[in-house]
């Protein structure tokens, strides 16, 4: 039997030791924890056979990549947020680990940001290299695949990431909006409902596909679902007391999208990238009110404080505050 429990780690393992071709075949490894008998007799038998196909030289030694995403898209269907996107990342850069092994994965990583940062894509009318931030959420999704099939399926002895090695990518944005500003911007739309996000999202910090799902409750917004897959609650601030009437937002994205770019237009607010910049001025005035980092984490919904620590440049006056008392006298 190949299949045996493990006393000491309580837990099964797989064997295997068999004559092929008049050589010796030898294997042993610990399966996950929690596995049951049924995990593990499936596991004997993919396995086993795979070992005897390499051996045979039927096929390459090595679990392939491809059978590690095959399985993490089959798992993750249904759980996880980013289905569909992370569907389409893998299958874009399928040809670079097509019949590799998870023990090539380093390889196939370097040669993926080698080649992609040198694709140009047409964005907004003009050819320019694919985002480093792309090439980044492609190998994450490719290392998150990888993982689970190590720690979930056993296909690998030992993790195939800890070797991968992922680009930097330095995008923070710096543009932090007032409340005089964020008003001038609200009066200057077309649509109702979009005054009413850029009114919200400056008091709340909330995200614009968050503001499509929240509920309203008589005394605060409620997300039951965040991108953290954490469920969010955020008082109503007496300002927009009315405008939250009028939520969750129902205008098309694509409206909303026009309208804000014709309101930066108007006010001359150009260095406005992006709606999510609304939610970077919420941080700011919280940080320059005084608040902690911790609570400004808390309100934005940031599980990692990293996150959050992107604007601890803001609390000048904090800081500035805390170091003037070094050396003070005190009474």
């Amino acid at each position: 039997m190949s299949i045996r429990w493990d006393k000491r780690n309580k837990r099964w393992r797989w064997e295997f030791d068999r004559y092929i071709a008049g050589k010796r075949v030898r294997s042993s490894r610990l399966l996950p924890k929690g596995w049951s008998q049924a995990q593990a007799d499936t596991f004997d038998r993919t396995e086993g056979g795979r070992r005897y196909a390499v051996a045979t030289g039927i096929a390459p030694q090595g679990a392939l990549i491809s059978r590690a995403v095959e399985l993490y898209l089959a798992d993750k269907e249904g759980a996880l947020k980013g289905h569909a996107k992370a569907t389409e990342h893998l299958s874009a850069i399928h040809g670079f680990y097509d019949g590799k092994t998870l023990d090539e994965l380093p390889e196939v990583a370097r040669q993926i940001v080698q080649v992609c940062s040198q694709v140009m894509l047409k964005r907004h009318g003009k050819m320019k290299p694919m985002a480093p931030a792309t090439i980044r959420n492609r190998l994450a999704y490719l290392k998150a695949a990888c993982r689970w099939a190590w720690k979930v399926h056993a296909l690998c002895e030992h993790d195939p990431t800890a070797r991968m090695q992922l680009p930097q990518v330095k995008n923070e944005r710096h543009v932090y909006l007032d409340r005089r500003q964020t008003l001038q911007l609200a009066r200057a739309v077309k649509h109702h409902q979009t005054s009413v996000a850029f009114r919200v999202a400056f008091y709340t910090g909330w995200r614009m596909g968050e503001l499509y799902r929240l509920q309203v409750l008589p005394d605060r917004l409620v997300l039951a679902d965040s991108k953290n897959d954490d469920r969010r609650a955020l008082p109503i601030h007496p300002r927009i007391a009315r405008a939250v009437k009028h939520l969750p937002l129902t205008i098309n994205r694509s409206t909303l999208q026009k309208d804000i770019a014709r309101a930066k237009a108007a006010c001359g607010l150009t260095g406005i990238s992006t709606f999510h910049d609304m939610r970077h001025s919420a941080a700011s005035e919280l940080v320059n009110a005084g608040e902690d980092l911790f609570l400004v984490g808390q309100v934005l919904g940031h599980r990692d404080p990293r996150s959050t620590k992107r604007y601890a440049h803001l609390r000048t006056e904090t800081l500035a505050a805390a170091v003037g008392k070094i050396g003070k006298r005190r009474a």
